[in-house]
């Protein structure tokens, strides 16, 4: 059974950083696409980024430069560093696991497995 697991949220100031952890079981995160998403009240689930099958990166606009995606294979964990962050990034934070080809690597539906979310506020 896949389980995503995501921990680091937390009540920050805007300027601070933070790095969220998405701890991954029954899966092999080398053989996925491992994404981050967020949410925020009353918007859509949307794109932050992703780390590709083949180590690939890619970002939203709104956080590219900021936020950076890695893996670690051995401890079976992805993770979020978000640098200089904003009040606009508070959202509850996802991570996900899928198979989608690059073309459709932005798009939530193409994530079979999901964690339960962890809440980031960026106070200004």
């Amino acid at each position: 059974q896949v389980q995503l697991v995501e921990s680091g949220g937390k009540l920050v100031q805007a300027g601070d950083s933070l790095r969220l952890s998405c701890a991954g079981s029954g899966i092999t995160f080398s053989g996925y696409n491992v994404g981050w998403f967020r949410q925020a009240p009353g918007k859509e689930r949307e794109f932050v980024g992703v780390i590709s099958k083949s180590s690939r990166t890619y970002y939203a606009d709104s956080v590219k430069g900021r936020f950076t995606v890695s893996r670690d294979s051995v401890k079976s964990s992805v993770y979020l560093q978000m640098d200089t962050l904003k009040p606009e990034d508070t959202a509850v934070y996802y991570c996900a696991a899928g198979r989608a080809i690059l073309s459709a690597i932005r798009d939530p539906n193409m994530y079979s497995h999901w964690g339960q979310g962890t809440q980031v506020t960026v106070s200004s």
